[in-house]
């Protein structure tokens, strides 16, 4: 399975180590590349900005890719839930590319084009720190459908 991860701005250096690890350990079950495109911070205004990113993560997202964007208004799901979607989107047979927005998060617009919002839940995170939690959360998927031990849940 190819997994794209569309990013709004750079990791700082330990958020980066901690997604990197998370990159390295996911690659055992799927090929994840990540993209990141530059907050526009000379944008007039918060939902221009948001647009201009926008535009700059859809020309990223790999062609017939289903599309899963973070947004704070999306679905929470629990890892196990995740598991089983991951499980359908791998039978779908196409590539997957989950976008993470910059500190003002996505432009709607570009959130409605997704097959599914997901919220990491109600607390305000950094988005540097969703984007470590969402990889972390795909490694613990995949071990879930696996049936490794890294998953203490029920």
């Amino acid at each position: 399975m190819e997994i794209a991860l569309l990013a709004v701005g750079r990791l700082r250096p330990y958020y980066r180590e901690a997604c990197d690890d998370y990159f390295t350990r996911l690659g055992r079950f799927a090929r994840v590349r990540e993209h990141e495109v530059r907050e526009a911070a000379r944008a007039p205004g918060i939902d221009a900005q948001r647009e201009q990113e926008a535009a700059a993560l859809r020309r990223l997202r790999p062609a017939g890719a289903t599309l899963v964007c973070l947004a704070r208004d999306g679905l929470a799901w629990s890892s196990e839930e995740l598991a089983r979607r991951l499980e359908r989107w791998l039978l779908d047979a196409r590539p997957l590319a989950f976008a993470i927005g910059g500190s003002n998060g996505l432009a709607p617009a570009f959130v409605a084009e997704a097959s599914a919002a997901w919220s990491l839940g109600p607390l305000t995170l950094p988005h540097e720190l969703a984007r470590v939690v969402a990889v972390e959360q795909l490694y613990r998927a995949f071990t879930i459908l696996r049936g490794e031990p890294y998953h203490k849940g029920p």
